[in-house]
């Protein structure tokens, strides 16, 4: 109560009840058309409307690079987004590839009006919003229709069971055309349990696997995110080594034997033994 009370005392805070808890649109001071969207007290999106390249949290830069790198330099391209927020990445990828068609899948409508409302879209960029879950919007997607899938997908702070399995993965691949690349955000905390049994899932379906995220969560000492990039075609390792070393809060990369024992030997998760991510402790957003 005490977080809600202060969002509604800053001065332009927009509060608002949406179908997954308390909305706050937070104005950044920094940044004089940007705005963070958190839900229920939990972090979820950064948006300059006047920057849309800009990319503020770690794992959406992380993500970032990715888009940048799937295929050359300002090529439009078809990108399927697995949960919306405040449509941070569907707006970076228009703003870096003018002419791309990208799709939108939040189950939240009460959110997306709530985003379409405070936070419009350039009415120029190609981008659909498909109101329902994200597994049920997935199965909708033509065959090899996606040069990029981005999974971020969270029920208050939790990935819901259903798109952690390997079921789940068969259809990103559907999706995927040759050579596209999947990228989720996946959040763990010690002893990393979930996330390693994520990698084993990725594994199971895709040839190519990278993982990127700040080396004290890949250690173990901290909750945070870590995003998963997945394959069938070579992934350029170096590059993206490179760029999550040059961000502000630098990350690590694994890939190859590094990647294989981070997993640990964990089993692939079937939608039989799927569970949701596991919450983060209430000090992570304080």
């Amino acid at each position: 109560m005490a977080r809600n009370k202060r969002a509604r005392e800053v001065r332009g805070a927009v509060v608002e009840e949406v179908d997954g808890g308390l909305a706050e649109l937070i104005p950044d001071r920094d940044r004089a058309r940007a705005w963070t969207l958190l839900v229920d007290g939990a972090p979820q999106s950064h948006v300059d409307l006047d920057d849309p390249a800009y990319l503020d949290f770690e794992y959406q830069r992380r993500i970032g690079h990715i888009a940048d790198l799937v295929a050359p330099p300002g090529k439009p391209v078809h990108a399927l987004h697995l949960g919306g927020g405040a449509f941070t990445l569907a707006r970076y990828v228009a703003a870096t590839r003018p002419r791309s068609t990208q799709q939108i899948v939040e189950r939240d409508t009460a959110l997306v009006q709530l985003v379409r409302r405070e936070l419009p879209l350039d009415a120029q960029t190609r981008i659909r919003v498909r109101g329902t879950d994200a597994r049920e919007g997935l199965a909708k997607v033509a065959d090899g229709w996606a040069d990029l899938v981005i999974a971020d997908v969270f029920s208050g702070a939790r990935t819901p069971a259903h798109l952690t399995s390997t079921e789940f993965l068969a259809d990103v691949r559907r999706v995927l055309k040759p050579g596209g690349y999947y990228a989720a955000n996946l959040a763990d905390g010690p002893p990393l349990a979930h996330l390693r049994g994520q990698l084993a899932t990725a594994a199971a379906l895709f040839p190519e696997l990278a993982l990127a995220a700040d080396p004290a969560v890949l250690r173990g000492k901290r909750f945070g995110n870590a995003v998963l990039l997945a394959s069938d075609r070579a992934l350029p390792i170096a590059e993206l080594t490179r760029r999550c070393a040059g961000d502000p809060h630098p990350g690590r990369v694994e890939h190859g034997r590094g990647f294989l024992d981070f997993s640990g030997g964990a089993a692939a998760v079937t939608d039989a033994a799927a569970v949701a991510s596991p919450a983060p402790p209430p000090s992570v957003f304080r």
